[in-house]
């Protein structure tokens, strides 16, 4: 049986290949920090505890402050160098990795408006840098149709509103969220807002008890008349329609977020080859000599070849210099929905070929099982994907699709 402490010790993992120098640069932190993660994963997940050790570990590592520039106090990762060590975190507990996740994406949507000098970008990266802050967005709750309103009132606003799927919620310090806003003028308009989560009027609700990714933290957040200034409005943009704001969080979301389902599956992989070695058949040849079984490694690996080509594609497509345009986020959706798919068919088959001990708690493929069917609901979701796909190709307006 495949246990949590064997997986410590594989020597035959499958390692996502780097293409450009540099791009595995900060896997070995990754790795490092993975390795003290392994343990406890099974622990975390089973008494659906938030990850805090983890996370005071990933501070004082430096891995919280990943993406910020070097210039404002960072190490520097781009985009590319993100994936590659989202991955190898995801390996040893998926939880962690994506709950941080949502974190280093919003860093990375910071450091797209920082280049562009917009205002208060480089206010954020440096409280990253130097006061540890976790970012954390109410994504699931947002898109095109915000939940949560804005009541103008005394130069601010007053928001309410119930926000869902806030991973690290127990843990994060600045919610970006948005509310709908009912201008007298000009009609509703969305406003995107950062809010502190000790402001006055914010409670987390103790309410994530899910299948699968139980450690994240990904509770409710409800907002009952929470004080708003101006200075926290980052943003607004019409009510119904995908704009350039959303497309920048897309566009850093989707592949850094599909990096941790590619390492999930690349993870489940070596649990499964690791069994195979290990096992005889019952007249006492080796598994791996089983031509069923060896046809279902093959598969495994040409999907996890696959799902990473489709990945660096997207992401060689979208090039250094991008705008927040369809151009830019289309190809990293698709490639999204590509990589949450086939990682789900890898560890599906990892599965299939541990035999029935990979059904037992005590194995990882169980909770590779749980945790990697938690791709599909990210926005957009594989059909969605497919709807946005197919209207910019036919040129119908795809700018409600979310």
């Amino acid at each position: 049986m495949v246990t949590v402490e064997q997986r410590t010790t594989s020597e035959q993992a499958w390692r996502l290949r780097p293409v450009r120098p540099g791009d595995d640069a900060f896997v070995p932190l990754a790795a490092e920090l993975g390795a003290e993660f392994t343990p406890r994963a099974a622990e975390h997940d089973r008494e659906n505890r938030f990850v805090f050790d983890n996370f005071d570990r990933m501070r004082e590592a430096g891995y919280l402050r990943l993406a910020v520039p070097q210039e404002l106090g960072g190490l520097g990762a781009t985009m590319r160098q993100v994936c590659f060590a989202q991955a190898e975190l995801a390996r040893s507990c998926a939880a962690t990795a994506l709950a941080v996740n949502m974190h280093i994406y919003l860093t990375l949507s910071q450091v797209f408006r920082f280049r562009r000098g917009a205002p208060g970008a480089e206010g954020v990266l440096r409280r990253v840098a130097d006061d540890g802050i976790v970012l954390l967005t109410s994504g699931g709750s947002d898109g095109i149709w915000p939940s949560g309103r804005a009541v103008k009132e005394n130069g601010g606003y007053r928001v309410s509103g119930r926000k869902v799927f806030c991973s690290q919620a127990p843990i994060g310090d600045v919610l970006s969220t948005m509310a709908l806003h009912e201008d007298p003028v000009e009609g509703p308009e969305v406003l995107l807002i950062g809010i502190p989560m000790r402001a006055e009027g914010m409670t987390i609700l103790d309410n994530w008890d899910t299948l699968g990714m139980r450690a994240t933290g990904s509770n409710d957040v409800l907002l009952e008349n929470v004080a708003v200034t101006e200075g926290q409005i980052a943003g607004r943009r019409p009510w119904g329609k995908v704009d350039p704001i959303l497309r920048a969080a897309g566009i850093h979301f989707a592949p850094t977020v599909a990096s941790v389902y590619a390492g999930i599956a690349a993870g489940a992989r070596d649990d499964a080859v690791r069994a195979v070695r290990e096992r005889r058949m019952s007249d006492g040849r080796p598994l791996a000599e089983d031509p069923t079984v060896q046809r279902q490694v093959g598969l495994m690996e040409a999907k996890l070849h696959t799902l990473w080509w489709s990945l660096l594609g997207a992401l060689d497509e979208l090039g250094e210099e991008y705008g927040p345009d369809d151009r830019a986020m289309a190809p990293l959706m698709i490639a999204k929905r590509q990589v949450v798919l086939e990682a789900q068919a890898v560890v599906d088959l990892a599965m299939q070929i541990a035999g029935g001990s990979a059904y037992f708690r005590t194995s990882p493929l169980e909770r590779a099982y749980r945790d990697v069917r938690a791709g599909l609901f990210h926005p957009m979701n594989p059909e969605r994907t497919l709807l946005y796909a197919g209207r910019l190709a036919l040129d119908v307006p795809a700018d409600t699709v979310w």
